[in-house]
C-alpha cells in the first residue's frame, strides 16, 4: 500500500515539519543507553534517520514507510553513508505482510496520526511482529502541547489505554520528551510523550519469523 497524501509531503519542494535531515535527540539518547540493538522496526520511517541510526550502532535495522518518495529517499542516505539498513514500502496496519519478528520497535511520530479505529488495528499490528519481550519505543505529540496547531495530542491515559485494551502489553514508562520539528513559521520544538512499552512474555508469538537481514 502507498499513500499520495503522505507521498506529497516528500515531493513538495520543501522538507515536512517532522524530517531534520537527523535523528530525534531522545532517540539518540536511546542509542546510547544501548536500547535499539538486535533487529529493529523503525515503522513510520518517513526518510530512514532512525533506522539508519540503529544500523550504524549495529542493529539490524528496517525501516517502513507507505510514501515511496521517502523510502527511496531513506534508501540513497543508506548508501551514501555507508550504512546496511533495509527500506520498504509498508503498511504500518499490515506489519504482518513484512514477514518478520523484531525485537525492537522504534514510533517517532506514527501513533498520533491515527483516528481511535486505526489506533486500535496499529497496536494490533505491532503485536503481530514484536517478539514476546520485545521494547517499543514510541514517541507521541502530547496533550501539554498548547494550541491546536499540528496533529492530534494524546494524553498519558489514551496511551496506556491503548496498549491494555489491547493485551499482551506492559507500558513500562511514560516520560515527558520534546520533538523537535522544523517549521517555517519559526517553532522548532514541541511536546511529546515517549512511551516505552513492553510486549509481555505470555504475549502470543509474533507471526513473522525470518530475519530482516
Amino acid at each position: 500500500m502507498t499513500s499520495p497524501q503522505w507521498d506529497a509531503s516528500y515531493t513538495a519542494g520543501t522538507l515536512p515539519p517532522w524530517d531534520l535531515g537527523r535523528p530525534q535527540p531522545a532517540f539518540v539518547r536511546l542509542a546510547d543507553d544501548g536500547l535499539l540493538l538486535g533487529r529493529v522496526l523503525d515503522v513510520g520511517c518517513g526518510t530512514g534517520e532512525h533506522a539508519l541510526l540503529a544500523a550504524a550502532r549495529g542493529a539490524d535495522a528496517v525501516g517502513v514507510d507507505v510514501a515511496p518518495s521517502a523510502i527511496e529517499r531513506a534508501r540513497g542516505k543508506a548508501a551514501e553513508r555507508g550504512i546496511k539498513a533495509r527500506f520498504e514500502v509498508a503498511d504500518a496496519l499490515r506489519l504482518a505482510d513484512l514477514g518478520l519478528t523484531f525485537d525492537t520497535v522504534i514510533d517517532s511520530g506514527l501513533f498520533h496520526v491515527f483516528g481511535d479505529e486505526d489506533r486500535a488495528r496499529y497496536v494490533a499490528s505491532l503485536g503481530e511482529v514484536l517478539r514476546a519481550g520485545g521494547r517499543c519505543y514510541l514517541m507521541c505529540f502530547s496533550d501539554r502541547q498548547p494550541g491546536d496547531f499540528g496533529p492530534r495530542r494524546v494524553s498519558q491515559d489514551e496511551l496506556r489505554a491503548a496498549f491494555s485494551l489491547a493485551g499482551g502489553w506492559r507500558v513500562a514508562a511514560i516520560t515527558a520528551e520534546t520533538f523537535e520539528i522544523n517549521l517555517l513559521l519559526g517553532e522548532t520544538s514541541a511536546q511529546a510523550w515517549l512511551a516505552t512499552i513492553e510486549r509481555t512474555p505470555g504475549a502470543t508469538s509474533p507471526t513473522g519469523a525470518d530475519s530482516p537481514a
